[in-house]
């Protein structure tokens, strides 16, 4: 008895010990610096000082005169009863422990107030928001689900994200949308509001939530139907972002690359030529050019603006010819990014896509971007190093998809550099694979300080 006794008294002072640490811990990291709070506590403290310096000026210091001799006369019949070596300290410590157990009182409602529920201490709310502001002026230019990986990854580094997105998607639930409604395609947008998002998670459960019944409601997503009701009350698909990136606390912003009604069409090698988006890939020959109409469709300013002001800009991943090219049909988009003197980046395809890039290589991807716009826009490539496994390969040329072989001596002649990493995801169930969005972000963002560190240098 005696024994689990002493057990359970070492397990509670161990457990209390640890907890201690941990309350300890996260005070010390309200000393970290560029927080802005202890300035502002300073300035608070220097302001009561102040104002009670000026209240005894005005009243002419008679009744302090007397309240300090009150002070005095206490601290003396203190000091006589108990020495001043025992009495100070205590006296000392006590005022310490009053305002250590009022900042952690007022710090904990505060928390309470702003995050309910929360398990995360307000002290680390604060510098992770602060090193996130802090973060480079990213672009990420795509579509499709790529650029929501790559999204992912990316505000784990920056809250300066700025996601442009093609609206030339005619299929599923957005096209429907898009023909019964006259608006924009919500699909591609919602992908990005949902990878941004704070609580991504749940919000890109709701948000991905396809309707099994009800009349007109089977197959829409709940994501495209907010955002279409969104562009109805605020007038178009811009506001709509901007009014859904409040609502969902995103980290960044997402901007249709343009608000014009944009219809892809695409010259085959057989003579054929598809129009609209869903039917490219569908037609299953080789894409010899490509374009929309109309032809040149006037780019969203912010958009513009967005890419004048980057630090880094990144293409891809995703279908080439139908998620990443689009946007570069919109001339002012194309002329922003040929202009902006950065570090600027094409994410590759891991696996080929039938109907797309059949027999692709990284440098076949290039050779199209540079092809659709005109001139080279991007000065390097990120391409996989691993080949998937067996079972994936074996899976994907069932569907005539095989890994995008890199052809590092074509890239060279082309002028661009390549960045080789393992950013891949694979399912060992189903075979597929996918870019892994924490993998993908972080290689971008070591690039680009490297990238950063060599530039200063010179």
């Amino acid at each position: 008895m005696f024994i689990a006794l002493l057990k359970q008294a070492l397990f509670a002072f161990k457990r209390d010990s640890q907890v201690g640490r941990t309350r300890v811990n996260q005070w010390f990291k309200w000393l970290a610096p560029g927080l802005f709070v202890k300035r502002w506590v300073l300035i608070s403290a220097g302001g009561v000082f102040l104002a009670f310096l000026g209240l005894s000026i005005w009243i002419k210091l008679t009744p302090i005169y007397y309240g300090i001799q009150l002070i005095e006369t206490f601290l003396a019949t203190i000091t006589n009863l108990v020495p001043s070596y025992i009495s100070g300290p205590l006296v000392m410590l006590g005022g310490i422990v009053l305002i250590l157990w009022g900042q952690t009182r007022t710090v904990g409602s505060i928390t309470e107030v702003l995050r309910p529920g929360s398990d995360r201490e307000l002290v680390d709310v604060l510098i992770d928001h602060r090193r996130l502001s802090r973060g480079p002026r990213i672009v990420a230019i795509g579509g499709g689900t790529g650029l929501s990986t790559l999204l992912r990854g990316l505000k784990q580094y920056s809250a300066n994200i700025t996601a442009i997105v093609t609206v030339a998607d005619d299929g599923g639930s957005s096209g429907r949308l898009r023909r019964e409604n006259r608006v924009l395609p919500p699909g591609d947008i919602r992908n990005c509001l949902a990878a941004l998002a704070a609580e991504e998670k749940l919000l890109t459960e709701l948000f991905q939530y396809r309707f099994r019944a009800g009349e007109g409601l089977t197959g829409h997503s709940f994501g495209n139907l907010f955002l279409t009701a969104m562009m109805d009350i605020t007038g178009d698909l811009e506001r709509a972002a901007a009014a859904s990136s409040q609502v969902l606390a995103i980290r960044g912003q997402v901007l249709p690359a343009t608000l014009c009604d944009v219809h892809l069409w695409a010259e085959l090698a057989d003579g054929r030529k598809i129009e609209g988006e869903s039917r490219i890939s569908e037609a299953g020959g080789n894409i010899v050019k490509i374009g929309c109409i109309p032809g040149n469709p006037p780019a969203l300013p912010k958009a513009v603006q967005a890419i004048r002001e980057a630090d880094l800009i990144i293409m891809g991943p995703g279908s080439l010819y139908t998620s990443v090219i689009p946007n570069l049909l919109v001339p002012e988009i194309a002329e922003a990014i040929a202009c902006r003197d950065v570090p600027k980046i094409y994410v590759c395809n891991i696996m080929t896509q039938p109907g797309e890039t059949q027999g692709y290589t990284v440098a076949d991807h290039v050779k199209a971007i540079d092809r659709a716009c005109g001139r080279p826009l991007f000065d390097s490539v990120l391409a996989q190093s691993q080949v998937p496994s067996a079972q994936a390969l074996i899976r994907y040329a069932q569907d005539n998809s095989h890994p995008v072989f890199l052809d590092r001596e074509d890239l060279a002649k082309l002028g661009r550099q390549v960045v080789v990493a393992n950013v891949m995801d694979e399912d060992p169930k189903t075979g597929y694979v996918r870019h892994n969005s924490q993998f993908l972000g972080r290689v971008l963002l070591r690039w680009y300080a490297r990238v950063q560190g060599i530039a200063s240098k010179e």
